[in-house]
């Protein structure tokens, strides 16, 4: 799961564009001399960079992953089924609860 960035989304966003727009002029022969260019003249590591312009290009559908969309749609997702694993505990609690106090069978508690 990917973690917070300390930087901000413009931040982010900027030091990728210049790396596309470098390494696509022809600026540098790999996108990886690129990315340490970048990097080192936006103050930012090279393997936070490098982490970017990846989850960008799979943003855009040129390399195969889990985009940033489809992540989050997934956390959302796993958070509502723990709280509906959660209700559901509840609920057996409860009717367990409830069974046993209108059973005339057994004892109340």
């Amino acid at each position: 799961m990917a973690r917070k960035s300390g930087h901000p989304r413009e931040v982010r966003e900027r030091a990728v564009a210049l790396v596309f727009e470098q390494v696509a002029s022809g600026v540098y022969e790999s996108q990886w001399a690129g990315i340490c260019s970048v990097a080192a003249k936006v103050g930012v590591s090279t393997e936070s960079l490098r982490r970017w312009v990846r989850q960008a290009e799979v943003d855009a559908g040129a390399r195969a992953g889990t985009s940033s969309e489809e992540s989050a749609e997934l956390k959302q997702l796993r958070r509502e089924v723990a709280e509906l694993r959660r209700a559901n505990e509840i609920l057996k609690a409860a009717s367990a609860f409830f069974a046993r106090e209108l059973d005339p069978r057994l004892p109340r508690s």
